[in-house]
């Protein structure tokens, strides 16, 4: 017993307990550790030594060269040396500069010192083994070269081996043969092996050249009265006369047209509209023939936009009769909304302000020359509310000197919402986008009539607006998959929302989807509850649709959640990957319905104001809407978010990792366009749906469709007075939070309805929360407690999916005699 207690005894226990031994060195890094000092020292001693040896050959040489040999010298001579290195440091100068290639010796120390940083880091802290390459390529060239160049030297700058090449190409092709051959070989190596490009430097002496040139020649002088450009008088001036001062006329072209109008005519391509002034009455048909032969002038060309066919439809025919309906729709007699329904804004097309332009093209001209930027051509594309005028400089400007313009062109033209696209994905051009004075309305009737729209195979298509170039911009919602909105308060979230989902009332049957509609703000999205019992997705048995509750928020992220993994499990069961595979396996019959498969539609959550949810609910919103975003694309849900406060505690990393689209309307500043886009440029937007989208890996502006709330009225009456369906589209009923989970059946607690509740559900064999509802007019709420009580008293089961609960109790007289006496 005492040996087993001095064996139990603690050890006293040291300061240093904490701190984890060094694991023991292996004998590989020693190797590896010992080499790589010892190359190290090896090669900062060469390089001291052959450094020595250019200031100290001369009182060493003659000891070197002892007549028993360098052996002897190095081990049993006694001479004294001046070299640094000593007799070791004397030898190795001698040996490497002038036995072998002279200066260029020095090279090896280098090299020998890179091997041993690498041995010593382990790793590659200098690529030895690519520079020995040009290292010892080199050597062979230097030194011959060298030994050319100064053949009567004392010191030998090419060593024994320049000496030898030199003495033999001598003998072989003479002096003059031998330096063309070593300059033809410098060439080689300057310009093949380390790809050299001089053409930048000649031909920055060329145009230098005929600037000096340009400059010497005579210049046109300008006169006002006439309006004219005349050539100078070149007659010799007087001794005391002064020459006139040169005008900017050279610093954009070299021609000398008739008019100074004539300075901006060009021919008018085939595909594009040049802007061109009249040329002066009193030009001469010589002048003219100059001008058409020299295409140096500086001209505006604004593109035409493209006009979309339009699909010629009557008043009352609809865009979605070509879409297939779904076999088990009970809807067949549903109609789609007509174009009449919106007001036709055709008539409003884009006018081209030619003046306007003209004046523009002019100021970024000027704007860009006061900066020393020169440009080649210059091109104008109008938009519904931006002009795009897209820039070539010359060669040599760099973009970033444009790009930090963009304050002086917006001072310059005194317009607000200067963008500058430096470069234009895809194109050798940079963007510049102008503010048009007058802005144009995009009609939402326009882009729902157009053929891109009508004969669209997308899933869930959606019109946005009109880009740039006045193309129909109608992207797939199943794509994005989710889509994140954010601006400014009144600059066209809401409308934005809107024409999204007009675009799917027009284009999907009721069959075929869904929607869940959160609005905090109760007013935006209330105008849709008319569709309830077509298009809308709720909880069961709730009052509203339009859910602007925020615990029924919570409640209702949490039912699509279930639906989710719901989905999930049939498409498991069908052996399908997505929604699309599963509902056409279901429309060719290839699913049972008895086996709990059913059609699928696809179910769009659109969230108005996400702020208010964040600051209320926070963490219990954010994590549901995260692992939707994340899994549920797969299983037909999409989900569409705006803000107004696009601010980081909102827009957290969580939201955006998982909303790769994303809209920007316009914003105060720069940092929110960066929270919402990852780049600045939503703060140079103008407003009135001006907006930019991140859609896969390009940002384009566009002009978002206008449809007005009594457009949305007329179209959502329409689809009302129409016959729905029973009920709207239910969820599965939603675990309830723990605080409200009673596991404990306490009769004391029990709700005022309990032992009435619990005979109806005996009674039909329905464990089901909205039955309780229907017959007991409550509340989610309180139905949910009951049903809870119930679960922990064991007369029902625990939630089973979508499903209704397990009731474990089959009579009522076996509900009486567990209920007491009393019942």
């Amino acid at each position: 017993m005492a040996d087993t207690k001095n064996k139990t005894k603690k050890q006293p226990v040291s300061k240093d307990n904490n701190k984890q031994p060094l694991a023991p060195m292996d004998r590989k890094h020693q190797l590896r550790l010992g080499f790589g000092v010892f190359f190290l020292l090896l090669g900062i001693f060469t390089c001291f030594a052959i450094t020595s040896y250019f200031f100290t050959w001369k009182a060493d040489q003659d000891k070197v060269f002892d007549m028993n040999g360098i052996w002897h010298f190095l081990f049993r001579s006694q001479a004294p040396v001046a070299n640094w290195g000593g007799r070791m440091g004397a030898v190795i100068g001698h040996v490497l500069v002038y036995k072998a290639v002279g200066i260029a010796a020095i090279a090896i120390g280098f090299s020998i010192t890179g091997i041993g940083l690498n041995l010593l880091y382990r790793k590659r802290v200098v690529p030895v083994l690519r520079y020995m390459r040009w290292v010892s390529i080199l050597l062979l060239i230097i030194a011959p070269v060298l030994a050319y160049m100064m053949p009567h030297a004392a010191f030998s700058y090419g060593g024994a081996w320049g000496n030898v090449a030199i003495e033999y190409l001598n003998g072989f092709l003479g002096f003059a043969g031998t330096g063309l051959v070593l300059f033809a070989i410098l060439c080689f190596f300057v310009f093949v092996i380390f790809a050299l490009d001089i053409r930048p430097f000649l031909r920055r002496m060329q145009l230098r050249a005929q600037n000096v040139a340009a400059a010497m020649k005579p210049l046109p002088v300008f006169t006002e009265e006439t309006n004219t450009v005349t050539e100078p008088d070149t007659t010799p001036l007087a001794a005391n006369e002064i020459p006139a001062k040169k005008e900017w006329d050279m610093l954009l072209n070299e021609k000398t047209p008739q008019t100074v109008n004539e300075l901006f005519a060009v021919k008018e391509p085939a595909a594009t509209e040049t802007l061109m002034h009249e040329t002066a009455n009193d030009a001469t048909e010589e002048d003219a023939e100059e001008e058409t032969t020299d295409d140096t002038d500086l001209s505006l060309k604004v593109n035409m936009q493209k006009v979309e066919r339009v699909i010629k439809h009557g008043d009352h025919i609809s865009i979605g009769d070509k879409e297939p309906y779904a076999p088990e729709e009970s809807l067949r007699s549903y109609k789609f909304p007509t174009l009449d329904l919106l007001e036709d804004r055709s008539q409003e097309v884009i006018s081209v302000d030619r003046q306007e332009l003209e004046r523009n093209k002019d100021q970024i001209i000027k704007t860009l020359s006061s900066f020393g930027i020169d440009i080649q051509h210059i091109t104008a594309t109008v938009g519904p509310t931006v002009t795009l005028y897209e820039i070539v400089p010359a060669e040599g400007v760099r973009i970033s000197k444009i790009r930090n313009l963009e304050d002086d062109i917006a001072l310059s033209l005194s317009a607000l919402g200067i963008r500058i696209i430096a470069p234009i994905p895809g194109k050798g051009t940079i963007g510049i986008e102008v503010p048009n004075a007058n802005k144009q309305i995009v009609s939402m009737r326009a882009l729902l009539s157009s053929e891109k729209f009508v004969n669209s195979k997308m899933t869930l298509p959606i019109a946005l607006g009109k880009k740039i170039d006045n193309e129909n911009y109608i992207v797939d919602l199943t794509t994005m998959p989710h889509l994140l909105m954010a601006g400014a308060t009144g600059q066209g979230k809401s409308v934005g929302i809107n024409a999204i989902l007009v675009s799917l009332l027009y284009k999907k049957h009721p069959s075929q989807l869904k929607f869940v509609m959160v609005d905090p703000k109760k007013v935006e999205l209330s105008i849709y509850r008319t569709i309830e019992k077509h298009f809308l997705a709720k909880l069961p048995n709730e009052a509203e649709a339009i859910i602007t509750d925020i615990k029924k928020v919570i409640y209702t992220l949490r039912a699509l959640c279930d639906e989710m993994d719901d989905r999930y499990g049939l498409l498991k069961d069908a052996g399908a990957r997505n929604i699309k595979e599963y509902n056409e396996k279901f429309i060719s019959r290839k699913l049972n319905p008895e086996n709990g498969h059913k059609f699928l539609p696809f179910i769009v959550l659109v969230i108005d104001e996400f702020a208010d949810l964040i600051m209320t609910a926070g963490k219990e919103v954010e994590m549901p809407i995260a692992r939707l975003a994340q899994l549920a694309r797969a299983v037909g849900i999409h989900l569409i978010i705006a803000t107004q406060r696009p601010s980081v505690n909102v827009i957290t990393g969580t939201i955006k990792a998982n909303f790769p689209s994303r809209i920007a309307f316009k914003v105060s500043a720069k940092v929110d366009s960066r929270t919402i886009l990852d780049t600045g440029g939503a703060e140079q937007l103008v407003g009135r749906g001006d907006m930019l989208i991140s859609h896969g890996s390009e940002l384009l502006r566009l002009q978002c469709a206008f449809v007005d709330t009594h457009e949305v009225e007329n179209v959502v009456a329409f689809i009302g007075d129409q016959k729905g369906y029973e009920h709207a589209h239910f969820l599965p009923e939603p675990e309830m939070d723990q605080e409200d989970i009673n596991k404990e059946f306490d009769a004391k607690t029990k709700d005022s309805l309990f032992d009435q509740c619990a005979q109806i559900v005996v009674e039909t064999q329905q464990g089901s929360t909205s039955m309780l509802q229907r017959r007991f007019n409550l509340g989610y709420n309180r139905a949910g407690r009951i049903m809870d009580q119930m679960e922990a008293a064991g007369i029902v089961g625990p939630v089973n999916g979508s499903k209704p609960r397990e009731v474990r109790i089959k009579t009522l007289a076996d509900l009486g005699q567990f209920l007491g006496p009393a019942h």
